[in-house]
């Protein structure tokens, strides 16, 4: 189809635009709505974040927060009172609510794509009629079913709730059939269903984030190489350290899964790399990444700003990278090293080559394994970097 019978047959959702100087609510008052907040307020907009806890990272940066629970309909009818487009910065809000209010107010990403990356199985299948692959996988409704598959797929497979869950909650690696009663035990506490899926003997982590507004523009960011300890992502490396035909088949796949769920705002792929070269999709989030952060100084438009032009139907901005970086997360139990180190007086960095760039979030407890901040260490080569960070044994307590 042409561009002009595109334009023709576009419906009234694709044609609206939320100009600069409109109001930006915001479902969720954390980091990322923070970082969201802060790009699009250079662009002009205002905010309003409904977030329960007081003095939140995102409510610290915006206009106004309504402080309500998520599942608060008033407070959600406020929210849509105010607001001219509302956005969502994590996916675990509450579903119906997000629902009632593509019906009271503008929600371009909608409801649907958050019901589906709500819950493991519904992504799954929701992923492979995109056409892109998954590790193989099993729903899982009884410890019957958890052996048989266990016995399908072999050891080590990993056991999975089917909702919540992150940095590694929710989950049990199961090694040998002895843990089988264990692990199904333990998981189905939850109450929610479970899947089990076939461990992928993967070479590298790797993740692409794209965008797509409601006029149907889609552009990917470079792919990041995650590392991740204990769970939880500890670095990013861009450029990742893959050929340059699997860079572009990462890409090619995030930008087919943003089309075929017609996501509108990021969407974030996260992908396995095995030694053959194949890619398979893990998981998906509709919202800004921990592993997009490199792009606040290493991309010609950072994921927030990109974030905000797609929700609001503005022209997508340029993802090319400007320069190698590594961002790496600053914990709760890196806090007091972090903080000392960039009081005083640091020539190291630039004697390297690196230039560290420092993001904190506001929070206001520096709990053990808690994201506090980040760091985008700008460089020539990624090496550097990591030198940089061992030397300043900030990191230390990674092993």
């Amino acid at each position: 189809m042409s561009m002009e019978k595109a334009a023709a047959h576009a419906t009234p959702e694709q044609h609206k635009v939320i100009p600069p100087g409109s109001t930006i609510g915001v479902l969720g008052g954390g980091q990322l709505g923070r970082m969201l907040a802060l790009a699009g307020r250079n662009m002009g907009y205002r905010f309003v974040t409904l977030e329960p806890g007081a003095d939140s990272p995102c409510g610290q940066v915006a206009d106004r927060q309504i402080q309500a629970s998520y599942g608060d309909v008033d407070a959600a009818r406020e929210l849509a009172r105010v607001s001219d487009v509302i956005t969502y910065e994590f996916e675990n809000v509450d579903a119906a609510v997000t629902k009632l209010l593509t019906q009271e107010a503008h929600v371009p990403q909608g409801s649907a794509l958050l019901y589906t990356t709500q819950h493991r199985l519904r992504e799954k299948r929701a992923i492979e009629a995109a056409g892109v692959r998954v590790a193989p996988y099993a729903e899982i409704t009884s410890e019957e079913d958890l052996r048989a598959a266990v016995g399908k797929f072999g050891t080590p497979c990993v056991l999975k709730t089917a909702t919540g869950g992150y940095d590694g909650k929710g989950q049990w690696v199961i090694r040998s059939a002895d843990e089988i009663p264990d692990a199904f035990a333990e998981l189905s506490r939850a109450g929610t269903d479970l899947v089990l899926e076939q461990f992928i003997r993967f070479e590298k982590e790797i993740s692409v984030i794209a965008a797509r507004s409601p006029r149907g523009e889609v552009k990917a960011f470079p792919a990041a190489e995650n590392i991740h300890v204990e769970n939880i992502l500890h670095m990013s490396i861009v450029p990742a350290r893959i050929s340059a035909s699997v860079q572009e088949e990462a890409e090619r796949l995030a930008i087919r899964i943003a089309e075929s769920m017609k996501a509108v705002g990021l969407i974030a792929v996260e992908m396995f790399l095995t030694k053959d070269g194949e890619l398979f999709v893990n998981e998906l989030a509709p919202r800004p990444h921990n592993s997009g952060h490199y792009t606040m100084e290493a991309c010609l438009t950072s994921q927030f700003e990109q974030h905000v032009r797609a929700v609001c139907n503005l022209p997508l901005g340029p993802t090319e990278l400007l320069t190698p970086v590594v961002m790496v997360n600053v914990l709760g139990e890196h806090m007091e090293p972090l903080l000392k180190w960039f009081c005083s007086e640091e020539s190291e960095a630039s004697d390297s080559g690196v230039t560290p760039k420092l993001h904190l979030y506001g929070k206001d407890e520096a709990k053990t394994k808690r994201k506090m901040g980040h760091i985008n260490l700008l460089t020539s080569d990624t090496a550097k970097a990591a030198e940089w960070m061992e030397r300043t044994g900030i990191w230390d307590s990674i092993s």
